[in-house]
């Protein structure tokens, strides 16, 4: 299982290719005979940046019937269904090599990884193809840089054979021979050359698991760890050993995204720390203009309140015989200064409720930017919830992985500045 470490991990992948219609497809798209592709990050333009380090001299089929006829291989006992070729498949995240220079560096990679490959095969004249693709886009590298990035890998396509001795049967006249060497073939064989191997102690006994079965070690991990070595051994330290099913190449893609929107991500955080401080302040401003709205209201219903002791005031005074109402110096005391209060209250209240009409516009206002700011606000914390989520899960870890993530890369595209001679540093 691949780790979200940013680590380089070499990967080796071994594939049965099983029909005939299988062998056609395989050679179809490494050699690059098609049209076009459902795969759209193959750019045909580039195919001519391929690197074949051994190329078919004709179809794979018609080269297997040629070294069957010439005896370089043999199909003896081999039954009509069994596996006849295989393609491996060397890889390791395009993040390696872009740090690396890209395309020179992939290369000469790729010389020695194939170098390895023909160990691993048992000689080079079992190889049908060896090609390395150079015009295969890194489509979510490229996206996540801004530019172009190819994810280089190797692959190659051979005939499983495996090292037999054919004896003189019981039958032989000649007693001598009978149960010596007859001849030694190379035996097609896909399940022979990939069995799995017994796991021997440090006395070279074999392993035994707690029920007394013997310990293997699966074929695909003899793999993995037979190309590690190849590559360390050819220089390459920087590089660790894959796993099997790894999809280290997706997570490197998906580090180099996340260094990428590292600045994206601060810049949103700052954003919503921004929109938390406006809703905090438009919060404060409405709680203040519906305060003020109350306060209004409160007064316009004392002065309705008091508006009402008009009735009292009609009450007052006494109708004469002529019609006329009469009043006693104290109601008349209490009408004139009723009225004088009545004018001014009426044009305060006047003033007030024009006052409160602009504050219910104005809390109306507010509350529009409000919802405005809060509906922002939503978005961007959802757009960065997974980042929080992960801070506040491990900040510790999530800071040290942005560290050391924009560290590596950094020092990927440092230049190496140029060491001085003797003779200029003495000037």
């Amino acid at each position: 299982m691949a780790r979200n470490d940013g680590i380089d991990r070499t990967v080796a992948r071994n594939q049965d290719v099983e029909t005939a219609d299988d062998l056609a497809k395989v050679q179809e798209h490494n050699e690059r005979e098609k049209d076009s592709y459902s795969n759209e990050d193959i750019e045909p333009e580039r195919s001519s940046l391929n690197v074949h380090f051994k190329a078919p001299t004709a179809g794979y089929a018609e080269m297997f019937e040629q070294m069957e006829q010439d005896k370089v291989i043999s199909t003896r006992g081999l039954k009509a269904d069994a596996v006849k070729y295989g393609e491996l498949v060397f890889d390791v995240n395009s993040a390696y090599f872009y740090n690396h220079g890209g395309y020179e560096f992939a290369k000469q990679f790729y010389a020695d990884a194939y170098k390895a490959a023909v160990e691993i095969v048992g000689g080079e004249q079992y190889i049908l193809s060896a090609v390395m693709h150079a015009d295969e886009r890194n489509r979510a590298m490229s996206e996540a840089l801004g530019e172009d990035v190819y994810h280089y890998h190797l692959h190659v396509v051979y005939i499983p054979v495996v090292k037999k001795q054919i004896l003189w049967s019981k039958r032989c006249k000649d007693e001598a021979l009978r149960g010596t060497v007859k001849e030694t073939i190379m035996q097609v064989s896909r399940s022979k050359k990939w069995t799995s191997q017994i796991v021997l102690d440090e006395a070279g006994n074999p392993l035994l698991t707690s029920k007394g079965k013997k310990v293997l070690r699966p074929s695909y991990s003899i793999l993995q760890d037979n190309f590690w070595e190849a590559m360390r051994s050819a220089g390459y330290t920087d590089v660790e050993r894959g796993e099997r099913g790894s999809t280290e190449e997706h997570l490197t893609v998906t580090q180099f995204k996340v260094a990428q929107e590292k600045q994206r991500l601060e810049t949103m955080t700052a954003q919503i720390a921004q929109t938390e401080q406006t809703l905090n302040n438009t919060q404060a401003v409405i709680e203040k203009k519906e305060k003020e709205l109350q306060s209004l209201q409160k007064q316009a219903k004392e002065q309705h309140a008091a508006a009402l002791t008009v009735q009292e005031i009609r009450s007052m005074g006494k109708k004469t015989i002529t019609g006329n109402v009469s009043f006693t110096p104290s109601e008349c005391n209490i009408l004139k200064d009723y009225a004088v209060t009545g004018l001014l209250v009426k044009a305060e209240n006047s003033r007030l409720e024009e006052k409160l009409r602009s504050a219910q516009c104005s809390a109306a206002i507010w509350k529009q930017r409000y919802d405005a700011l809060y509906n922002a606000y939503q978005e961007l914390k959802k757009e960065v919830q997974p980042y929080l989520d992960a801070v506040k899960l491990a900040p510790e870890k999530v800071r040290a992985f942005f560290d050391e993530l924009l560290t590596r890369t950094r020092q990927a595209r440092q230049p190496t500045k140029p060491i001085r001679r003797k003779q200029d540093m003495e000037r």
